[in-house]
């Protein structure tokens, strides 16, 4: 692939043919990939792109597009930049013991980059502590009789040669799935990461990775593959391999231009964010919270809330929303669903919770009087709900605040 430019953009940017060496070749190979995962990356403008609310890394024919995700607009865009590698950490996504914390804490590292060098860790790691041999059956000629012999394909193959016999029989090796799986994304990360720092890592893996099949490796095979005792130490790697196979696609472009995405949905992991950092808030507290929970709404329909807490009688409901409102006041469909999980749950509280700052872009500071006030009719119990924002940077630094956990039950005000 040799060494690529790089360019650094922030979710709902909108990209152009001409801005900073994009061209009409990687336009191309991006509306193909959009298209192949249901048009959930960007949006099409003319002669360019306005990416959505995912954000990552792609990287296609020379070109790294990095996408950064940004809540607040009037916010620093070099305090942004790195924040999503240590959302991935603390989310549990990335292992800061695999690389070292250092290789996570630099501002301007490619994410693919440090998936790829998680993954060379891991894969070399199983090396040195020996890889996993396992029964299989292979059909050949041999100089011995062994196993099953194969009539018509030994009459065929050894008509000349007496000496011979084709046979079906088993074999004991390192050739299986599991490490063709692993091999597959050792090639994928051999081809990407060529003209950088890592190449010289992976050629070195691969130099000590046994020989195996280079097997087309498909969705089935990776989302149907388990492990059993003797290959358990295979997880780590494996889920990593598993998410550079299925993030790379070779024939996006009509086979032209390889393309490796790695992209997150910033909604999904605004939600697991702040349900990990709640969860961490509440661990030596009376308050019990619970992620995703369900109630049945309407025939096969249910209601799911993000984040439900209790505490003795007691219920309160939190509604993630990375993307913050456009005006002082949330959506009319936001207040609608809020009043639902009030409902179904009885709860007494409910928050809708948007990252940034309480006092940028002119938004509203609701407090305790600020309280929409909802009644219910069953009883005449008031639920209420108000939108609470909490900043994902510590303030004067480009580093995730460690207590937005406590900062958001300040907010409901859990009594």
């Amino acid at each position: 692939m040799g060494r690529t430019n790089t360019i650094s953009v922030f979710e709902h940017q909108s990209l152009r043919i001409g801005d900073y060496g994009f061209t009409r070749i990687h336009l191309d190979a991006l509306l193909k990939l959009n298209e192949y995962h249901r048009g959930i990356y960007f949006e099409a403008i003319a002669k360019g792109i306005k990416f959505n609310q995912y954000v990552g890394v792609i990287q296609v024919d020379g070109l790294t597009i990095e996408i950064n995700p940004k809540a607040d607009r009037d916010d620093n865009e070099d305090n942004w930049k790195g924040v999503l590698l240590k959302m991935l950490q603390a989310c549990g996504k990335l292992k800061p013991s695999s690389t070292g914390p250092a290789h996570v804490r630099r501002q301007h590292l490619n994410l693919l980059e440090v998936y790829f060098e998680l993954y060379l860790h891991e894969v070399d790691s199983i090396i040195r502590r020996g890889l996993v041999k396992k029964y299989r059956k292979e059909t050949k000629n041999t100089k011995a009789l062994k196993g099953k012999l194969e009539f018509a394909g030994n009459i065929r193959h050894n008509l000349v040669h007496k000496e011979r016999f084709y046979t079906t029989h088993q074999i004991y090796d390192t050739n299986h799935l599991l490490h063709q799986i692993l091999y597959k994304a050792l090639d994928i990360v051999d081809q990407f990461s060529r003209g950088t720092r890592l190449n010289d890592f992976c050629k070195r893996v691969l130099l000590h990775f046994p020989i195996v099949e280079n097997k087309n490796i498909l969705t089935y095979h990776l989302e149907n593959f388990k492990l059993d005792r003797k290959s358990n130490g295979y997880q780590d790697a494996l889920e990593l391999a598993r998410l550079i196979i299925l993030n790379y696609s070779p024939d996006i472009s009509g086979g032209r231009e390889k393309m490796l995405s790695l992209l997150f949905d910033m909604n999904q992991l605004w939600e697991e964010f702040v349900l990990k950092q709640v969860r961490n808030a509440c661990r030596s507290t009376a308050i019990e919270v619970v992620g995703q929970e369900s109630k049945d709404f309407w025939g096969n329909n249910s209601l799911r809330p993000d984040i439900v807490l209790r505490k003795g009688s007691k219920t309160y409901i939190i509604d993630t929303k990375w993307k913050r409102p456009a005006s002082n006041s949330a959506s009319i469909n936001d207040l609608r669903q809020m009043y639902a999980y009030c409902r179904f749950w009885n709860a007494e509280k409910a928050l809708l919770l948007y990252p940034g700052k309480k006092d940028t872009n002119n938004f509203r500071e609701y407090n305790t009087d600020d309280y929409f006030k909802i009644e219910s009719g069953i009883g005449r119990i008031n639920h209420l709900c108000k939108m609470g924002f909490v900043s994902v940077i510590e303030e004067g630094t480009n580093q995730l605040d460690e207590s937005i956990g406590e900062k958001i039950i300040a907010l409901l005000e859990i009594e």
